[in-house]
């Protein structure tokens, strides 16, 4: 069994207006050092495969099929570790 931790963002020249609202708020309560913010998300998933190349296989088809937009997103596998 394998844990994963994937990371989708958007990809470079696209606009993030999330990103935006959230520099804004952290402008206006007095952060001003901050000059941008890209917003994204962090999926964990568990998965019962014992080989190593498989899973990674099998979240890159996730990835391109479901849990990423690959038009406007990137995707990375930030860790991937055996469970025991």
């Amino acid at each position: 069994m394998y844990k994963a931790k994937i990371q989708i963002v958007l990809k470079d020249g696209i606009l993030d207006p999330q990103g935006n609202a959230v520099k804004q708020a952290l402008h206006h309560l007095g952060f001003d050092q901050v000059k941008d913010v890209r917003m994204g998300k962090m999926i964990e998933i568990s998965l019962d495969v014992n080989n190593h190349q498989e899973v990674e296989s099998q979240i890159q088809k996730m990835c391109e099929k479901l849990l990423a937009n690959p038009v406007i997103e990137k995707y990375s596998i930030l860790s991937l570790e055996e469970m025991r």
